[in-house]
């Protein structure tokens, strides 16, 4: 109960942070906004019509039409972040600050963004839209899920060239990119993850000193040279990024040769790491 009360209270909060954004920094500045709510925007634009109403609108049909694809709670959870943008949406509508530095506004707008969908995504729900598009063009198209959420994004900012202009597509453009990299931060958080994979011939001593000084489990996994057909034993270790620097002292101080590649690692579940049901 408690861990469900907390996600709904990120849902909300994140959704009040994404309005309070589109309606201070983003509307006021003549930028333009990925999805649904990009497409609010450019009615407002032309037509006068209040993002709050149209986002809802919107955002219900694209449920409808796609709520199969979302499992249950995350049906639930996109339902109050889209209930709750247009809500904040509405209550900020007469908000207004204090700025005519269009960059500062475009960055401050790209980071509110991030962090307000960033939370909606960590707790589990998603801001209906361009991910239910983005679902269906995977299902039956084939599409990867982020090039599809990439590809209708695009089309809505480039389509608001018409009536923002070439500069505000431009710092739309920077307003995106940093919302993106800021959502990415907050799902991953501080502690990011690597995922090294080692081949050495020492690959047991380099396997006991990460046991006995890092505390950290290691897979051997066993393969061959497809040239030399050569038998070799690999490791497979999961770090956080912070202890990249010490696994690689210890890989260096047993053996200068070793083969190590390193690969950045999503989401890491279960001993050492995060439960799978959090």
């Amino acid at each position: 109960m408690k861990k469900t009360i907390l996600e709904i209270f990120l849902v909300v909060l994140g959704s009040f942070l994404f309005g309070f954004s589109v309606n201070i920094f983003v509307i006021p500045n003549d930028l333009g906004e990925g999805g649904v709510t990009g497409i609010s925007i450019i009615l407002y634009h032309l037509y006068g019509w209040a993002p709050s109403i149209t986002s809802f609108i919107l955002n219900g049909l694209l449920i409808i039409i796609g709520y199969k694809f979302l499992n249950k709670t995350t049906t639930i959870y996109t339902i109050i972040a889209v209930t709750c943008i247009s809500l904040s949406l509405h209550l900020t509508e007469s908000w207004s600050i204090d700025s005519n530095q269009i960059i500062l506004n475009s960055i401050f707008a790209g980071v509110l963004t991030g962090i307000g969908l960033g939370l909606i995504f960590r707790a589990g729900g998603t801001s209906a839209g361009t991910t239910i598009l983005a679902k269906l063009t995977n299902k039956y198209l084939g599409w990867n899920i982020s090039y599809g959420l990439l590809f209708f994004d695009l089309i809505v900012v480039f389509s608001s060239y018409f009536i923002i202009g070439t500069e505000g597509l431009m710092l739309t453009l920077v307003m995106l990119y940093i919302a993106t990299k800021v959502t990415d931060f907050i799902i991953e958080g501080l502690n990011s993850k690597r995922a090294v994979t080692i081949i050495s011939k020492s690959y047991d001593e380099i396997a006991r000193n990460v046991n006995n000084e890092m505390k950290r489990g290691v897979t051997v996994l066993t393969g061959y040279g497809y040239y030399t057909k050569n038998k070799k034993d690999i490791l497979h270790i999961i770090i956080n990024k912070q202890e990249f620097t010490h696994l690689r002292k210890i890989v260096t101080s047993v053996d200068k040769d070793a083969f190590v590649t390193v690969h950045d690692v999503r989401d890491v579940f279960g001993e050492g790491f995060v439960d799978i049901d959090e």
